[in-house]
């Protein structure tokens, strides 16, 4: 019994999982570590091509996946979504990854007014809509957990987008306030807040100087992989970490406890 009890610890064998933007980066590593897991994906992209194409290896690898058309940043298809999933799934949803984001890298006084909507409805907005449509799915299941994909941008200052790291920010102190919240729900909620990820969105955002700068703040001393932050996310939902809510949790490779302003020589 000891053993099967273990196991269940460490399992997501049958849990239900909503992953928004699943296609790619961190969102695809997400998908692949729960489904490794025994889990059962939900996810969305607005490319339908690359969804398609993602979800026939997912079913190749044996992975039970399936995915919908949405752009993440509008009301009425974020409702439509939910409303996917709640007749995929009995109206009960296990884990909530709320992992859609999007930067446009910029001075402060670059920037519009068109710039801090794009940030606040796309980073920020659809993480708080989805929250809402998935509460009663998410009480339903008795277990729910609700995991923010954030940034350290949103715990410390780096010189990349004030509107990005505003959105992170709150993100963080949304995943507290749920936490309290809805504890009375079985529902948990957490951040998670990577450095920067070898993915194609760092790769489209920041240029080698940047790369380097953060490379050279990081004891760890390179670049982050989008499965070392799967790999928080998936213990997060999982029973072994029952009492781990209302956190934000950086994977960061040692960047935002690293003192850059001094370098000891050994």
């Amino acid at each position: 019994m000891a053993g099967k009890e273990q196991s269940r610890r460490w399992s997501l064998q049958g849990k239900i999982a909503l992953v928004t933007g699943g296609t790619k980066g961190i969102g695809h590593a997400i998908v692949e570590e729960l489904a490794g897991f025994g889990a059962i994906i939900h996810t969305c992209a607005r490319d339908e091509a690359q969804l398609n194409e993602c979800l026939s290896k997912w079913k190749k690898k044996g992975f039970q996946v399936t995915g919908s058309v949405c752009d993440a940043s509008s009301w009425t298809e974020r409702e439509r979504l939910m409303q996917t999933v709640s007749s995929l799934f009995d109206a009960k949803l296990s884990i909530l990854i709320n992992n859609v984001g999007a930067i446009r890298s910029k001075p402060t006084v670059e920037y519009r007014a068109e710039d801090f909507s794009f940030h606040i409805s796309t980073n920020l907005e659809s993480a708080y809509h989805f929250s809402q449509l998935a509460h009663p799915l998410l009480k339903a299941s008795g277990c729910g957990n609700i995991v923010f994909i954030s940034s350290i941008a949103g715990v410390v200052s780096v010189s990349i987008s004030s509107i990005y790291s505003a959105t992170k920010g709150a993100m963080n102190q949304l995943a507290r306030n749920l936490a309290c919240e809805w504890a009375s729900n079985g529902i948990r909620a957490n951040a998670v807040a990577p450095a920067l990820i070898e993915t194609p969105l760092a790769e489209a955002a920041f240029d080698d100087e940047f790369k380097k700068e953060m490379i050279s703040r990081e004891p760890v001393g390179r670049l982050e992989r989008p499965e070392e932050v799967a790999s928080l996310v998936a213990f997060l939902c999982m029973p072994a970490a029952s009492y781990i809510t209302g956190q934000t949790i950086c994977v960061d490779g040692g960047f935002t406890v690293n003192d850059f302003s001094y370098q000891p020589q050994v």
